[in-house]
This record gives structure tokens, C-alpha cells and sequence, in this order.
């Protein structure tokens, strides 16, 4: 017997669902048995099929997080380590919202929301604090570290 979707391979091993034969390359193993591509039926796990208006809602929730908690970073009085902790609550404040709106789906595409947010929260604080001045917004190094940590955090929440 020949593959069905690879002429040139010879092969004794048959499809438990439709009996077309098929080569190991193109078998899929299920908890019944192989089965070829086209009865195995693969999908996603539910958790990682987001719909688009999912997206919308993520983009929402990530926006007006990071503008309220990047406001409020602004006016919070500590420095030096402190801020490394901030940035890590906040990135993890910004992560549980967005998590939330999208009933806790993961994905790729919320990873990079959720990354963005956390941008635009550091950006929001780096206007109140320091102006228009992005020189001086991206020049404090326990600043930066802490978007670092923040994003890290954020990002992680929607890891596959």
C-alpha cells in the first residue's frame, strides 16, 4: 500500500476511523489509535481561541488599566528599589485585567497587548513626571528596570 497524502512512501499502517493507508510521517495519535489528519480532527484548546471582539475587550482593558495605574505611579513618593516593586505590581495589575475582560484566554496576540499596556502605563507616568522629556523618562535605570519587570510579568500572565 501507498500514503494517501505521500504517494512515494509505502506503508501497512491504515487509519483506525476511514482505513486509508498512511505513513508515520502523516499519523496522528489519538487516545483510540493513528488516525490520518483528516479524521483526527485537531484543534486548539478552547483556552487559546480568541475571538476578535476578545481582542477589542483586551485592548480596552489594557488601555484604561494602564492609564489609571500609570497615573497613579506618578504620584507615588518612593524611589530606588521601590520602584522595581511598582513595576512589577503593575505589570501584574495590568496582566489580571486584561486576563479577566477575556475570560482568562491566553494567546500570543494578548501577550503582546498586555506588553503594550504596560508601555503605555511607563509612558503615561514618564508625562506627568517628567514632561515631554523622553530622554529623561528612559535615562532612570531602576525606570527602565522596572518596565522590564513590569512587561515580564504582564507578558508572562498569557504564556501558552
Amino acid at each position: 500500500m501507498r500514503c494517501v497524502r505521500h504517494p512515494d512512501v509505502e506503508t501497512n499502517l491504515t487509519c483506525g476511523k476511514c482505513g486509508d493507508p498512511i505513513c508515520p510521517k502523516c499519523m496522528v495519535q489519538t487516545p483510540v489509535g493513528a488516525r490520518c489528519p483528516k479524521c483526527a480532527n485537531l484543534r486548539k484548546l478552547p483556552v487559546f481561541e480568541v475571538p476578535a471582539t476578545y481582542y477589542l475587550r483586551a485592548v480596552a482593558a489594557g488601555l484604561v488599566s494602564a492609564g489609571a495605574l500609570g497615573a497613579v505611579w506618578a504620584f507615588i513618593p518612593f524611589a530606588g528599589f521601590f520602584v522595581l516593586i511598582i513595576g512589577a505590581a503593575l505589570g501584574f495589575a495590568v496582566g489580571e485585567a486584561i486576563s479577566y475582560s477575556v475570560n482568562r484566554k491566553r494567546g500570543r496576540g494578548l501577550q503582546v497587548i498586555a506588553g503594550v499596556s504596560v508601555l503605555v502605563a511607563f509612558i503615561v507616568r514618564g508625562i506627568l513626571e517628567y514632561g515631554v522629556d523622553f530622554q529623561a523618562m528612559f535615562t532612570s535605570v531602576y525606570g527602565v528596570i522596572a518596565l522590564a519587570i513590569g512587561l515580564v510579568v504582564a507578558v508572562s500572565r498569557f504564556y501558552r
